[in-house]
């Protein structure tokens, strides 16, 4: 915490406005917008439920085709499932994000034209966007950006998750700033304004309750908009911690771990130090050796190609994705790692290549 929340929060207590929203929320909404320079912002239970809204309010249904990160996190992918759709899985490229040259090649493949991309910018990294706004836009797909790891990263001076149509960040318990759960749907005002009535049980303005639309309870309390706005407070603070743990890893070891790419013209928030051994196996010896310290790090994710859940989607893979899971490790990242225990880290990792 900032140390600014209990503050923000005895303000919610007063006004005795808890939930739902609330001044805060606003707060927090404009927050985001300052900060992002996105003109529209909807603050929401989770990252994941933005997405979810961004499918809805694209109109995608049952049948329809989405195009996906594979190196990604479930909940990048799971809405696609929520709305009954199919998804197309495209393998990453040596940036480690969405492979612009495979995406190309799974428009090409579809059983019919693509409605949207769902685009993760993996572990606060950016993707390619020049080339793959170029592909989306010449062939009539919304670009959903998840920016959910990347609040904070930018491409080309401009905020990771404001290119696309929507974009959504997260504020779960292990990003870069939480609000314990939470998050922020931003883009184009009609469709935010419709995520907006969809969030709250697409009520119509009515005295009494009146539905013409299914809607979902998606809104975020006051009490964690106040969190919020403390936290976007010292977001910048966050992403120079994060990105100083970065370069302590690279310098002692980088002749061990081949760290993972930022791109030219980008910033990445470097939410997680990540990078790939030269042999497989290593990763987990490493990963074994520091739990034995209590030291937690894990592996990169399994690519959605491969998780059970999605047998027999189709998908345009190359293996790198494959490749990267199979060498690739976290290493603890949080933006109050001190430096005797990251040059413990650092130790352990050495003893056990």
């Amino acid at each position: 915490m900032s140390g600014k929340e209990q503050e923000y929060i005895k303000e919610v207590f007063k006004s005795n406005y808890i939930a739902p929203l609330g001044k805060h929320v606003n707060k927090f909404e404009n927050s985001i917008k300052d900060y992002t320079g996105a003109k529209n912002a909807l603050a929401l239970s989770s990252g994941t439920s933005g997405l979810h809204l961004a499918l809805r309010v694209l109109g995608i249904t049952q049948g329809d085709v989405v195009l996906a990160s594979s190196f990604t996190f479930m909940a990048s992918v799971s809405p696609i499932l929520y709305e009954k759709a199919t998804p197309i899985f495209i393998d990453c490229d040596e940036s480690w994000n969405l492979s612009p040259e495979l995406l190309e090649k799974a428009i090409k493949i579809a059983p019919k034209k693509p409605k949207a991309l769902i685009l993760t910018h993996l572990y606060g990294q950016a993707s390619k966007m020049k080339e793959i706004c170029q592909i989306c836009n010449e062939n009539d797909i919304a670009l959903i950006e998840d920016a959910a790891e990347a609040l904070g990263g930018f491409y080309d001076n401009k905020a990771l998750g404001t290119f696309g149509r929507l974009g959504i960040y997260s504020f779960n318990g292990n990003k870069i700033i939480t609000t314990s759960g939470g998050g922020m749907l931003v883009g184009d005002e009609k469709l935010v304004e419709k995520a907006r009535f969809y969030s709250t049980q697409a009520r119509e303005p009515f005295l009494h309750y009146e539905h013409n639309e299914y809607g979902y309870n998606y809104r975020l309390s006051n009490i964690l908009g106040a969190v919020g706005v403390a936290q976007m407070e010292v977001l910048e603070q966050r992403v120079l911690a994060k990105r100083a743990v970065f370069e302590i890893y690279e310098r002692e070891l980088s002749d061990v771990i081949e760290f993972m790419p930022e791109l030219e013209n980008s910033r990445g928030n470097r939410w997680l130090t990540t990078g790939v051994f030269k042999d497989k196996g290593t990763h987990l010896r490493v990963i074994d050796a520091l739990a034995k310290q209590n030291i937690e790090s894990r592996p990169l994710w399994k690519p959605m190609h491969l998780q059970p859940v999605f047998n027999g989607a189709l998908s345009v893979i190359d293996g790198t994705s494959e490749n990267l899971f199979e060498r690739g490790i976290c290493l603890a990242s949080g933006s109050c790692l001190d430096k005797n225990t990251q040059q413990k880290i650092i130790q352990i990792v050495k003893d056990n290549i």
